[in-house]
């Protein structure tokens, strides 16, 4: 996946069946193939995130930050001192890289996950953080909270004025929109002003990509999939 020519790998320890070790050693594969490393964390857990950042994560992305509270809590995890309260101690990724602290002020992005109506409501307090990067839209959760299936609902009213509530805010307040996508959402998405997109994930494109050999195999040919997302 690194090496294909992504922007970025996300090494999902949310939901995907990773644990700290496999992270770490999945954050380090990612980097030595040229790629950025950013991990999402199971939650807003400064413990976790401190871990994650030491095994070498470029960037973390943290579930659903409801409120200004929350996300000072998540910058707070993912800066040193005095911008934070992040513990000392990169043991992984400080040997890669003279001046780690130095780096890592510049450089560690936080992205607290919008995917929530409270959130939405919440979303100017949110953004007046300082400290925050990015925001990451998750579209199955949103949607779930908008009374809607989970996953990308395009042409839905209240999906559709989320997302461009969403990307209207984060411009005036400089921060960057991103979501989670398909390959063949991802120019939408720009078009409609999204700086980070996830383009897939790994069980989805594995699963498109047998299907396709498979069905090239039989003679025929295969869609891209229902592009399921979490």
């Amino acid at each position: 996946m690194s090496r294909v020519g992504f922007d970025y790998v996300c090494v999902d320890t949310q939901h995907g069946n990773i644990e700290y070790q496999m992270a770490a050693e999945m954050i380090r594969a990612i980097e030595y193939a040229g790629t950025t490393p950013i991990v999402r964390v199971p939650w807003n857990e400064p413990g976790i995130i401190g871990k994650m950042l030491d095994a070498g994560a470029h960037g973390i992305i943290i579930p659903m930050v409801n409120s200004p509270e929350e996300a000072e809590a998540a910058v707070s995890a993912c800066r040193y001192a005095p911008h934070g309260s992040r513990s000392y101690g990169p043991t992984v990724a400080a040997p890669r890289r003279a001046g780690y602290v130095e780096w890592a002020g510049d450089n560690v992005a936080c992205i607290p996950m919008i995917e929530t109506k409270q959130a939405l409501e919440a979303l100017p307090e949110i953004l007046s953080v300082e400290g925050i990067d990015a925001i990451y839209v998750g579209p199955a959760d949103l949607s779930l909270t908008l009374g809607l299936p989970p996953g990308n609902n395009d042409g839905e009213a209240a999906f559709d004025e989320a997302y461009a509530r969403i990307i209207e805010e984060c411009l005036k307040a400089g921060v960057v929109p991103g979501c989670h996508a398909s390959g063949a959402l991802v120019p939408k998405r720009f078009e409609q002003g999204f700086r980070m997109v996830t383009a897939t994930a790994d069980q989805l494109a594995m699963g498109i990509g047998a299907k396709h050999e498979l069905a090239k195999a039989r003679g025929g040919d295969a869609g891209e999939g229902d592009g399921l997302l979490y």
